[in-house]
């Protein structure tokens, strides 16, 4: 009728309807543009929030995307579509933690959908939970056998854990289904440089570079295993160039979030306030306790990253006395509370029997969560920088060991530059050469204090002494441990396929010992004469050479 006006309820309903034909053709642009007309009209469904999302996900704009899709989940919660691409947006702005969490929940609703269990393996693959992301990359294979993705971030999983054979086949058949797929070149890739094939790598990877498709972060991961090719090549310059290029993608991707010098500042702060501490006040509150699941021999493993760890770790762990995790967060909560204040460290300075039994209690049921039962035996946590946490050792668990890992300071700094890891506040000063040898010194000098403070069983273990004499050396640590000699030890490198290394070492301790890491840093003497000076002090320390 002529002059008719259209009521609220059908207004809704129309425009609900242009926006999901628009999304159900694929032209997310006019779902955008309709989805938007309808919320300045004053109508509001979750339809148009998730439409605006999808159309902003795909120009990238992650973050706008990532608040209209929680919008969108406020006016209906628990959509498992919603949730699934909540996760996509996290997983792309690298927060992987909250990603997980996402697809997990998402999951609850559709159980049986693979593309998010092959986004939840995704995720958990680039937290290093491997394990875990290979269980979920076989669970999307069993739902839709052909799925590329899958086949291909399986197959990754398994270079690195030593599968070669089965990884090839997995690669391959995801190249036969989809002849683009990135992570299925990655994973040839890998495979070769294992068999030190320097060229084909190189030229695997090259042909990924142009794929539209790959993250910052991702691009990143591929031109650091172009570096790794050149360096097999002896072309350092570009290698080292190669390392820079990767490195700003993901200083540019993340400076926003982690820019300045965080983890400098932070133990700069520990520093400051241990400078001046009574260690009267650092003793323990008891004896350590008595908590149920408790290790007989509890080891930390420390030291600064790319120090040799994950090699004394595996060898370790070979003995079938031993236990080891290596670099979980087993201490994370505890840190965030105790030392990044003050008020923290004070509150730990005057701890009570009653509250260190308590984190003792929960510290234990993290190892048995990670699927070990240590009790009775000789446990080995293995984290680097757990020297930043000392004090919450010295104050939980005052019968620990520490076995403090040293390596030439020029190798290790060089080495953090070169490797892709997963950014924080700490790995992102490794991005810098003189931001990450400035992170080194300010470690070192706070582990000394720490030493000096707290009265901790130390052996110190050095990387280069391990590699040139083995038997002996390792012969010692078991000596500090408490423990015979096992014949396994000298074939560590066989016990370690069936191991989950979250390292960028992993590859390197799947075969025997071999000294090619042994002052790598003279490969490089050119590029790295900006901070060898910086590193001059705590190089004399240790007794590694100028010259």
């Amino acid at each position: 009728m002529i002059g008719m006006t259209i009521g609220p309820q059908e207004m809704l309903q129309r425009m609900l309807s242009e926006v999901s034909s628009a999304v159900a053709a694929g032209d997310f642009a006019r779902a955008f543009e309709a989805a938007s007309l309808a919320l300045k009209q004053g109508l509001r469904h979750p339809a148009f929030f998730n439409a605006r999302g999808l159309w902003l996900q795909r120009t990238g704009d992650f973050a706008a995307a990532l608040a209209e899709f929680q919008t969108a989940l406020s006016l209906a919660p628990g959509t498992p579509v919603i949730l699934n691409a909540i996760g996509v947006c996290l997983q792309q702005l690298g927060d992987l933690a909250e990603a997980q969490a996402a697809f997990e929940a998402s999951l609850k609703g559709m159980p049986n959908f693979p593309q998010t269990h092959y986004r939840l393996g995704k995720v958990l693959a680039d937290m290093g939970e491997h394990d875990e992301a290979r269980r979920r990359y076989e669970q999307t294979i069993a739902l839709e056998p052909n799925y590329a993705e899958a086949l291909a971030g399986l197959a990754s999983i398994l270079a690195r854990q030593g599968e070669a054979e089965k990884a090839r086949e997995l690669a391959n058949k995801a190249l036969s289904l989809k002849s683009d797929e990135s992570t299925a070149k990655i994973a040839l890739a890998v495979l070769e440089l294992a068999d030190k094939k320097y060229c084909e790598a190189e030229q695997h990877l090259r042909s990924i570079l142009d794929d539209k498709a790959l993250s910052p972060v991702q691009h990143a991961a591929v031109l650091s295993l172009i570096g790794d090719a050149l360096d097999g090549q002896k072309r350092y310059a570009e290698a080292f160039d190669t390392y820079t290029v990767k490195n700003d993608l993901i200083y540019n991707q993340f400076a926003a979030r982690f820019g300045g010098e965080l983890g400098l500042d932070a133990v700069v702060n520990l520093k400051k306030y241990f400078d001046d501490a009574d260690p009267r006040a650092w003793q323990a509150p008891d004896d350590g306790g008595n908590v149920p699941g408790a290790a007989a021999t509890h080891v930390f493993l420390a030291g600064f990253l790319r120090s040799g760890t994950t090699l004394l770790e595996q060898v370790l762990a070979s003995n079938p006395q031993i236990d080891a995790l290596e670099e979980k967060a087993l201490l994370h909560a505890e840190g965030e509370q105790y030392l990044t204040s003050v008020e923290g460290l004070d509150a730990l300075a005057a701890i009570t029997p009653e509250a260190a039994n308590k984190m003792r209690a929960a510290y234990w049921q993290r190892v048995k969560n990670n699927g070990l039962n240590v009790e009775g035996r000789i446990f080995v946590d293995k984290q680097p920088l757990n020297t930043t946490k000392l004090p919450l050792i010295a104050k939980l668990f005052p019968k620990a060991k520490l076995i403090f890992a040293i390596r030439d300071p020029r190798d290790v700094v060089f080495s953090c530059y070169r490797r892709h890891f997963g950014v924080n506040g700490m790995t992102f000063a490794f991005l810098k050469l003189d931001t990450a040898a400035r992170f080194y010194n300010g470690v070192m000098d706070l582990t000394t204090v720490f030493r000096d403070k707290f009265p901790l069983e130390v052996c110190e273990y050095r990387y280069e002494e391990m590699v040139v004499d083995f038997e002996p050396r390792v012969r010692a640590m078991c000596d500090f441990l408490g423990i015979a000699w096992d014949d396994k030890m000298r074939e560590f490198n066989k016990h370690v396929p069936a191991l989950d290394l979250r390292s960028p070492s992993a590859m390197q301790v799947r075969k025997p010992l071999y000294s090619d890491a042994l002052a790598q840093w003279r490969r490089y003497e050119e590029q790295l004469q900006p901070i060898v000076p910086l590193l001059a002090g705590w190089s004399e320390k240790f007794g590694y050479s100028a010259a």
